[in-house]
């Protein structure tokens, strides 16, 4: 049986900290991702996970980026060299992408709402709306429209309101 030596313990680091690293960016999104079921503990996971991403991700490119200095002083072939710096670059860039917040991408608001009269709308008896009055004027935001979107900007009566849930 052959022994992993510590050249290959290090560039085997690198390969963890790339998969751990990738694992906490697509996690979360898997799991807090619109119109899906999200169990309770799998979504205090995922929002753990988003909580603590960006000091783990910094820590696994930094480990990386030693492992990658380590391993380059050692290794004298160029491709295991070329395979341990593409796998520390991939962990840097799984750092960066962490720092973007894709639930603002995901959950945009509505910003330029359309209305139709009540008659001529055809909701399903049993849809749930948010509705808001304000003088003469209404408005029903259905929540099949407010679930993905999460934030309805609009206008009533010259006032302006946010319908959310």
């Amino acid at each position: 049986m052959r022994r992993v030596g510590p050249a290959w313990s290090f560039f085997l680091a690198i390969f963890v900290c790339l998969l751990l690293s990738v694992a906490v960016l697509i996690y979360p999104v898997y799991v807090i991702r619109p119109f899906r079921f999200q169990g309770t503990r799998e979504l205090i996971a995922a929002l753990t996970i988003v909580r603590f991403r960006l000091p783990f991700v910094t820590v696994c490119a930094l480990f990386s980026g030693a492992a990658l200095v380590w391993y380059w002083r050692r290794e004298k072939r160029w491709l295991r060299r070329t395979a341990s710096m593409a796998g520390t670059l991939a962990v840097a860039v799984v750092a960066l992408l962490s720092r973007i917040n894709i639930y603002e991408l995901m959950f945009h608001p509505f910003d330029r709402p359309s209305f139709s009269a009540a008659g001529q709308v055809k909701l399903d008896g049993a849809e749930k709306i948010i509705s808001v009055r304000v003088g003469d004027a209404a408005r029903a935001y259905p929540i099949r429209v407010i679930s993905y979107h999460h934030v309805i900007n609009d206008e009533l009566a010259a006032i302006p309101i946010v319908a959310t849930y």
